[in-house]
């Protein structure tokens, strides 16, 4: 994707752009916007995919880790977590677990073993791990905001990839995951993709402080 030239090229793409390049001055980013422009496989599931591999393009002016990292992603439930970014990631989703792994955005070849399942809900990945360019092993989970607040307490992670948009409660949460506590550490990259069908919320805010009730 964006290469120099051709119908994906990156001048046409000036917002995922500025989007990526975020990275390196703000731990908190997102691409607020209508339905169908390329939020969660342009922007959420391609940044996702570069941090996991740490097979970034020679063009890439944003965040880069350079060693494996500990990832979640999260949608409204666990159904559209699988039916939507888990299908845009590795290619297999919905209650069959239909498609091919490794035809999403992450290089079969890289996917490490087998997806964990989650429990009762079917064709639903808990973990896969990723190889890193280093040689190491990523890890990223998959969650849902209806599990509630407490299902994102936890570690330390260097990535959180929201796509949709969650609770303030959760939102808050993922926050608390990506703050460095340790000296010398750096905090982590939270995404947000989503379309604010829930109007000026206390989550849009922080991105739209100017839009706040005076």
């Amino acid at each position: 994707m964006y290469p120099e030239t051709g119908p994906l090229r990156r001048e046409l793409y000036a917002k995922h752009m500025t989007f990526f390049a975020g990275g390196t001055q703000h731990m908190e980013r997102c691409m607020m916007a209508a339905n169908r422009v390329g939020k969660t496989w342009g922007v959420g599931a391609y940044e996702t995919t570069c941090h996991l591999t740490g097979l970034y393009p020679d063009w890439w002016v944003g965040r880069r880790f350079k060693r494996p990292i500990e990832a979640w992603t999260a949608g409204d439930t666990i159904e559209t977590t699988r039916d939507v970014i888990q299908v845009a990631l590795t290619g297999v989703g919905g209650e069959g677990g239909d498609g091919e792994l490794g035809t999403g955005m992450i290089p079969g070849h890289l996917i490490v073993g087998s997806p964990s399942t989650k429990r009762g809900i079917s064709g639903a990945f808990d973990t896969i791990r990723v190889r890193h360019v280093t040689g190491g092993v990523s890890k990223i989970g998959f969650k849902a905001y209806d599990q509630g607040r407490a299902k994102f307490q936890g570690t330390k992670k260097d990535l959180v990839w929201l796509d949709e948009e969650p609770d303030i409660h959760v939102y808050e949460e993922c926050v608390l995951r990506l703050t460095a506590t340790t000296p010398g550490d750096e905090n982590g990259l939270m995404l947000c993709t989503f379309t604010p069908l829930n109007g000026i919320s206390k989550v849009a805010l922080k991105f739209l402080p100017e839009l706040a009730p005076q």
